[in-house]
């Protein structure tokens, strides 16, 4: 392989879930960038018809389905819908779609529904789709999975965060097993675990100046990231110049978890 081969993704097909906004929108539009065929999804049709619009104009070659990646039945008809547009064939599964917005509160304060709806989305997903696209992803010949997990599931990281970041934590587990159960069916599986990023979800810190404060001081590089550089990582783990790398949480989050002792 030339160095040039490496270092492209021309022709490849990616499925990213939750790709209208934040860093899933970043990562889909950072792969179409490569050349590369991108399904994403979301909730909300309205969004997911503005994006397809705004990307027909960039010239990148992107579908869109609505999914809410909680429900059973919804994963399924995703990935059907996957394999008839890319003819049953995906270079790459980017596990993206997530929620925090029920989750920052103390356990005892969580209540059943909430906990269901959380594991659903952030883990059952993950788990399920990876099961779903492992034929397609083998019939690739090289297929790359990239879990979007957080510092979050790497240690006791806050309060209020207890389940959030037991859906990670499970996540982080899940790549390591899945790498090692589909090496030889030539499927990489990673995850990158962002710390705080400029999104949506981020707002219940920056609107908080004493904790937002805190937060930035205990990060070496003295800001909150972006969501481009964390697409950036994903979009690497990726390429064929990746093709070592498997089984890795790969922290995006400005030296964060190196100075929480």
């Amino acid at each position: 392989m030339t160095g040039n081969e490496r270092w492209s993704m021309e022709g490849s097909t990616a499925l990213v879930t939750g790709g209208t906004k934040g860093i899933g929108r970043a990562i889909v539009e950072e792969l179409g960038r490569f050349g590369v065929a991108v399904h994403t999804c979301s909730r909300n049709e309205e969004e997911l018809n503005a994006m397809l619009n705004q990307w027909k104009s960039m010239n990148f070659h992107i579908t869109g389905s609505i999914c809410d990646v909680s429900n059973h039945a919804e994963r399924e008809k995703l990935m059907d819908e996957v394999q008839t547009i890319f003819n049953g064939k995906l270079d790459i599964l980017v596990n993206n779609a997530g929620t925090a917005e029920t989750a920052w509160r103390p356990v005892t304060q969580i209540t059943p529904e909430e906990y269901s709806f959380l594991m659903a989305t952030n883990f059952d997903s993950c788990f399920h789709l990876s099961q779903l696209a492992h034929p397609l992803l083998k019939s690739s010949g090289r297929g790359s999975v990239v879990f979007i997990s957080s510092i979050a599931g790497t240690g006791g990281f806050t309060e209020g965060l207890a389940v959030y970041s037991s859906t990670k934590g499970a996540m982080n587990q899940l790549a390591k097993g899945l790498a090692c159960e589909w090496a030889g069916d030539m499927i990489r599986v990673n995850c990158v675990a962002p710390g705080f990023i400029e999104t949506r979800l981020s707002k219940v810190v920056a609107d908080n100046d004493e904790f937002y404060k805190q937060i930035k001081s205990r990060i070496p590089l003295r800001r909150f990231g972006k969501p481009e550089e964390v697409a950036s990582v994903v979009t690497f783990l990726c390429l064929p110049a990746a093709s070592f790398v498997t089984g890795d949480v790969i922290h995006v989050d400005g030296g964060h978890t190196k100075n929480l002792s």
